[in-house]
């Protein structure tokens, strides 16, 4: 039976881990040893399984920053994982997430995330769906707002370098009190939002000012003609992001992207599921919104995960995790105490109010499960008044979004 040795790759071996990612994803990130998987990863973040000297499988842990319901957390963003054929069937992914997690929780990563290929490969080691990337397909004829902008708010067009100090500025501002969104590193926005991808056309900024003069929304699109069948509107917008810190600038930017004529789709494939386009159309059903999965999230660390996140009402919580395989020092009772926003989290033996397995908790976690919900799927156990009770405690103010892949 092969010895498999589980360690990082060295930098001298990372063109094995492009020729595997190039086979496995079937060309999606590009051919042969340089192509966008080794581009964007480094030898210290990566877990692989060698036979002798061949690489057999791969996996990286990317040191990202997500906001937690208003807080800063280290976050571990799964990546590049792939086993080539003739390796799989023979445990070599469950002993990279096992040590893997160990390695984490050294390093303070108390959570994990990643884009599942298949969901049913990483619900097997704890992670839940805790986002949704909603899809919007609407003509520009059909953009009709309840409400039009209220005086004052008015969007123009920038060159990207131009605007890019602002689009980080607004970013920040947006995401800080909400869930899962990262924090974009100059990589992050150049291979998202900023992304140079031929087929789309160029990469186009437009930012809402509000009555005041200041930044209050922002819009990063692509426009290109020929892409929809139909004889006077042929032109597609491709939506990248959309950022806004005031309605009546979401209202405005919106406006705005109505306003061109040529365009008979407008396509936007990661919205929120929180995003209010919904309530702020005449005819809703005409943005054909569409929810397909988002990230799968983790705790990797219980009490770590617990004290880090944000907290918006005070409370109690005895919380139950009697079985984890993956990360088994999560296992047992945690007191969870909140005041003041700041909670402090410490091993206890009294009886837990509410029983979780650590998916159904990371779910509750994140905020993309209420507590009620998962109780009345019989995914949390513990009485009425428990449940409510933590329904309040682990409220978020917005729902968990992560539209930036990695």
């Amino acid at each position: 039976m092969t010895d498999f040795e589980i360690r990082p790759a060295t930098e001298a071996e990372m063109g094995q881990i492009g020729t595997l990612t190039s086979y496995v994803y079937g060309g999606a990130f590009g051919d042969g040893e340089d192509n966008f998987t080794t581009r964007n990863n480094r030898p210290e973040w990566t877990l692989c399984a060698f036979d002798g000297s061949t690489l057999a499988a791969s996996y990286a842990a990317i040191p990202f920053t997500m906001r937690a319901n208003g807080r800063a957390m280290a976050m571990a963003g799964i990546s590049i994982v792939g086993t080539l054929p003739e390796y799989r069937r023979r445990g070599l992914l469950r002993r990279i997430t096992e040590q893997s997690f160990a390695d984490m929780r050294e390093r303070g990563q108390t959570v994990a995330a990643l884009w599942a290929s298949q969901a049913a490969i990483y619900q097997r080691y704890g992670y839940s769906l805790c986002s949704v990337q909603r899809r919007y397909e609407i003509d520009t004829v059909d953009v009709r707002l309840l409400a039009e902008p209220a005086p004052g708010y008015e969007v123009g067009r920038l060159p990207v370098a131009d605007a890019f100090p602002v689009l980080k500025s607004l970013y920040r501002d947006f995401v800080a009190h909400r869930s899962l969104y990262l924090h974009r590193s100059a990589p992050l926005w150049q291979a998202n939002a900023l992304a140079d991808r031929e087929a789309d056309g160029p990469v186009q900024t437009a930012i809402c000012a509000g009555p005041d003069g200041e930044p209050a929304g922002y819009v990063i699109y692509t426009l290109r003609d020929r892409k929809v069948d139909h004889p006077a509107r042929g032109q597609e917008i491709i939506i990248r992001d959309l950022i806004w810190l005031h309605p009546d600038a979401c209202r405005a930017l919106w406006a705005f992207l109505a306003r061109h004529d040529l365009v008979g789709r407008i396509a936007w494939a990661n919205a929120p599921a929180d995003d209010p386009a919904w309530e702020l159309f005449t005819e809703p059903r005409m943005l054909n919104a569409q929810d397909n999965e988002g990230v799968y999230f983790r705790i990797v660390d219980v009490p770590g995960a617990l004290a880090g996140r944000g907290y918006d009402r005070n409370g109690e919580l005895v919380i139950g995790i009697d079985a984890d395989r993956e990360a088994p020092w999560n296992e047992g009772r945690w007191r969870l105490t909140v005041n003041g926003g700041e909670a402090e989290v410490t091993r206890v033996t009294t009886a837990p109010d509410l029983t979780f397995t650590i998916k159904s908790l990371s779910s509750a976690f994140s905020g993309f499960r209420r507590i009620s919900q998962l109780a009345a799927w019989g995914l949390v156990q513990g009485p009425a008044e428990a449940v409510a009770r933590a329904d309040v405690l682990l409220a978020t103010r917005h729902a968990p979004h992560s539209p930036d892949h990695f």
